[in-house]
């Protein structure tokens, strides 16, 4: 399959970073009350979520920074967003795993040394916000900072990266770099280079969510940004002795999966247990179920395992067909790790689609929430990478 790409219009351009950037928040904000949730508790307390839910949870590094946050709010997946956008910024003609390190070091240094600010002895809730925002990067400073003194201290570090056992982390970033390469072998590759704290074919995972986005901002169709991505292999996955490549092995199998659903048909007596405020047809609900079901028998033993996000984030994309609202509500009624998910599959959509293109309501609360209550302006950091890159 060749891949050919479209030449954007500066509008163009801008309204699709921006779609990126805010509708992998939508996603981030539509999972965050329900995150690592089963998809029976969801239906008990919320029905069929199709929109933003206040996140009644407590506090974390990995979740929301304050107790019950209004509709809207995001977790680290946006974070890391953010983040990355600083980093592309700050290094643009710079990318290289060296300075993502140095990068992540420094923040973490940063924070660390906060925690002797002279507020914190009169003032214990801000040493916990303090402390907060330690253990939010803590654990990835734990790799960045072996990866500078070494081979032997980075692997040490990497299996211990959140317990190992594929943990998914470049998932949370590397769409950052499909909207801002030149090509999609360039998306791959720069991902994948980044991509210090995955092991084995999670680095391939983490690459082509990149590519995936790059094809987003610039593939003539749907088809191309969903299978496109799978033709790009620069270092050689098919070629693994024995296993060959397994994200393409899972591709087919959900493929299949998606397949058999769209061939369902609903006969005149039979009776479904239908969320409250699904908003389709039986028929729709019994297709949606039976790719649920499919989809838990994939189930890995760590919800954030980095082949079941790439299983959801590919049965999503072909479930859902580019509408942004169905897509992000067949991932958040899934449950699991819904939010990280629903992220990524935001990021790739809101390329394809445009800023203008997402939902009214969805987009408009969750850029004023994180504007005023997590402190994260998602407009302003589209317009920066923007000048940063794409302004002539």
């Amino acid at each position: 399959m060749q891949i050919s790409s479209k030449t954007l219009t500066q509008a163009e351009i801008k309204d699709k970073l921006l779609g990126a950037i805010v509708g992998s928040a939508i996603g981030d904000a539509m999972g965050a009350s329900t995150e690592m949730w089963t998809r029976s508790d969801i239906e008990d307390r919320y029905g069929y979520i199709n929109g933003l839910t206040p996140a009644y949870r407590v506090q974390s590094p990995e979740g929301t920074w304050e107790h019950d946050l209004v509709s809207g709010a995001t977790t680290d997946d946006t974070r890391w967003k953010y983040f990355m956008g600083r980093y592309l910024i700050q290094n643009k003609g710079a990318l290289s795993p060296d300075n993502f390190a140095s990068f992540i070091n420094t923040y973490y240094d940063q924070v660390v040394q906060g925690l002797s600010d002279d507020r914190h002895k009169s003032s214990t809730d801000q040493l916990d916000a303090q402390v907060e925002k330690v253990d939010w990067i803590k654990e990835w400073a734990r790799v960045s900072k072996a990866y500078v003194l070494g081979d032997k201290e980075y692997q040490q570090a990497q299996g211990r990266f959140y317990g190992g056992e594929m943990s998914c982390a470049g998932l949370l970033y590397s769409p950052m770099f499909g909207l801002m390469s030149e090509d999609p072998v360039e998306a791959y590759q720069v991902a994948y280079d980044h991509a210090l704290f995955d092991i084995g074919y999670a680095k391939d995972i983490t690459a082509m969510a990149s590519t995936m986005t790059y094809l987003a901002m610039h593939g003539h169709d749907f088809v191309a940004v969903v299978d496109s991505s799978l033709v790009v292999d620069p270092y050689g996955y098919r070629d693994s002795r024995l296993i060959g490549r397994l994200v393409q092995a899972s591709a087919t199998d959900i493929n299949s999966l998606v397949q058999s659903a769209h061939d369902l048909e609903l006969s005149e007596d039979e009776e479904l247990n239908i969320p409250k405020g699904y908003p389709d047809t039986a028929l729709d609900w019994k297709k949606e179920d039976h790719i649920y079901k499919g989809l838990e028998k994939r189930q890995k033993a760590i919800a954030f395992h980095a082949g079941e996000i790439w299983d959801i984030t590919y049965a999503s994309l072909l479930y859902g067909q580019g509408d942004f609202r169905k897509t992000m509500s067949f991932i958040v009624n899934y449950g699991r790790d819904n939010d990280t998910v629903a992220a990524i599959v935001g990021t790739i959509l809101g390329a394809y689609i445009g800023y203008d293109a997402l939902p009214d309501d969805l987009k408009s609360e969750v850029v004023k929430v994180n504007r005023e209550v997590i402190g994260i302006d998602l407009e302003g950091l589209a317009e920066d990478l923007y000048r940063a890159s794409f302004k002539n």
